[in-house]
């Protein structure tokens, strides 16, 4: 037999639980034999496997000596997972205590034991943090309990239903079609478009803007609008990389502004007062309309929406349109350069999807409507194949509301747990052939083996589901069937597209995608 992995200082009182409990461990994998005693109560929280940890810094040291490399955080998560198990502890520092969950059954109790609404920990502290010193409205990725609620029944009907979202593709049919002007007046002799991951986040700026201002933005100008976002673009991406950055760090950003701290606080007060500047000026049109007694125009429609809610404040649209606005640059923007990068090295998969995209729409001049998306069952495959093999996220995050046995453990009300399935994404336990690209196993009745619905969900599940899903699935749905109806995709041989963490997942470098003119 041999001994669980644990923390040193944990050891012995471990041996003598053990003991009394009766429970045998094999190897570094806590597979839980079970006992009565275990199944009642579950083995002792302090008990949790992980790496050791030391006073004040806890688990901080080992990324900080190199041991483990935080730019590659996904990689660290798979690491954790093999050696010590389906359940791992880790301290971020003296207060940041998480519980990692790699198994998909604790996903799915974790998910069965919340209210109506579930307490989650901001993607980003500092965000949070500067909100509140700014006496901002923290927003709903930022907001917990009923005033997260209160947020979330207000944009519920605006944001999650798939009828009202649709309104919205005209504008991203515009936004698209000038990416596609921009895509070929840049592409260089062998196709490829040096400013390809650039012009793909204005492409996103564009079509949030129309959506949210109802306005072009100028971000394929070349002039002076161009260059603003170009800066909001390169603010919005150091944003995420200094967060991380301090995430990793003791947190004493939250005492004293230290410089790093002192140059996300400048970089949120560009991208505050950029978005604040167009929120106020759209409301200003639209509050002209109205004292005319004008129809609103429907470009306005969804901050019309967002002033027609009587429980919305003038701090609560802003921030929304701020989210609206922004999280697409570190969402549906690598997401698109993922999907790029897949159907440019896997020319059989991109010319099925090329298949169903010509059938749905004849004619590559003509606009993708909602009956076009409707007949894209293989694309929307292939995007959650995407999703699989070059993940953008690496958890989602809890803290319990209740007491719950995970990984046969005892874990209390009020710990933070992450759940994190990506380290299954290439496991044969859960698909089939998992270093194939397959976007068949998505499909009903051609998947050959049922998958588990907890093992992949990018855009969480439950109540607590992302706000803006519809508007980032149809983003990318329109998106690609644009690029597919009109180029063919290739990618230089040998070259290779890899993941860096900053805060999320993004593309490690340029996508060297070759675009070649499709002749019909």
């Amino acid at each position: 037999m041999m001994r669980v992995l644990v923390p040193k200082f944990a050891y012995h009182r471990f041996v003598v639980k053990r003991t009394l409990s009766s429970v045998i461990q094999t190897g570094s994998k806590n597979d839980h034999q079970s006992s009565s005693y275990q199944a009642i109560k579950g083995l002792p929280f302090e008990d949790i496997p992980g790496p050791s940890r030391i006073p004040l810094w806890g688990n901080l040291l080992q990324y900080k000596l190199g041991l483990y490399d935080w730019t590659q955080y996904h990689k660290v998560l798979c690491k954790l997972n093999e050696t010590y198990g389906s359940i791992v502890r880790e301290d971020l520092g003296p207060y940041y205590t998480v519980i990692h969950l790699f198994d998909p059954n604790d996903a799915r109790t974790v998910y069965a034991a919340e209210g109506r609404t579930p307490i989650i920990r901001p993607l980003q502290e500092t965000v949070k943090l500067y909100r509140k010193r700014k006496n901002q409205s923290p927003g709903l990725g930022n907001t917990n309990g009923e005033e997260w609620y209160r947020l979330r029944s207000a944009v519920r009907h605006l944001m999650l239903q798939p009828r009202e979202v649709i309104q919205y593709l005209p504008e991203v049919n515009d936004a698209t079609n000038q990416f596609l002007a921009r895509l070929r007046s840049c592409m260089d002799a062998t196709g490829e478009v040096p400013s390809l991951n650039e012009d793909v986040a204005k492409w996103s700026q564009e079509s949030a803007g129309r959506i949210c201002f109802g306005k072009s933005l100028g971000c394929f100008s070349e002039g002076p609008d161009e260059k603003e976002v170009e800066k909001i673009i390169h603010v919005n991406r150091e944003m995420f990389r200094l967060s991380s950055s301090l995430k990793f760090s003791l947190p004493m950003y939250k005492l004293f502004p230290t410089p790093m701290w002192t140059k996300i606080s400048k970089y949120e007060d560009f991208l505050v007062d950029y978005t604040v500047k167009h929120v106020n000026e759209t409301v200003d049109k639209i509050n002209s309309f109205v004292q005319k007694g004008q129809q609103i125009p429907t470009s306005y429609s969804f901050l019309s929406h967002l002033i027609a809610s009587k429980d919305l404040n003038h701090s609560d649209i802003t921030v929304l349109s701020i989210s609206m606005f922004l999280d697409g640059l570190s969402t549906t923007v690598p997401m698109l350069l993922f999907n790029l990068y897949n159907l440019a090295t896997h020319p059989l998969v991109q010319e099925k999807t090329f298949a169903e995209v010509r059938n749905a729409l004849p004619d590559p001049k003509m606009p993708v409507t909602s009956e076009v998306l409707g007949n894209l069952p293989y694309l929307k495959a292939l995007v959650k194949e995407s999703f699989r093999t070059l993940p953008n996220g690496t958890d989602i995050s809890r803290i319990l509301e209740k007491d719950l046995i995970l990984s046969g453990y005892h874990v209390p009300a009020g710990t933070h747990v992450n759940l994190n399935m990506l380290v299954n994404f290439k496991s044969e336990k859960y698909f089939q052939e998992p270093e194939k690209f397959l976007p068949e196993r998505w499909l009903r009745g051609e998947a050959g083996h049922s998958i588990d619905p907890f093992v992949l969900t990018p855009f969480g599940h439950g109540t607590r589901t992302c706000a803006g899903r519809r508007f980032a699935e149809q983003d990318l749905y329109v998106f690609l069937v644009k690029i597919l109806r009109n180029f063919k995709l290739k990618y230089p041989s040998g070259a290779k597209l890899n993941g860096v963490y900053h805060t999320l997942i993004f593309p490690d470098g340029p996508v060297r995608v070759r675009f070649e003119q499709r002749q019909e």
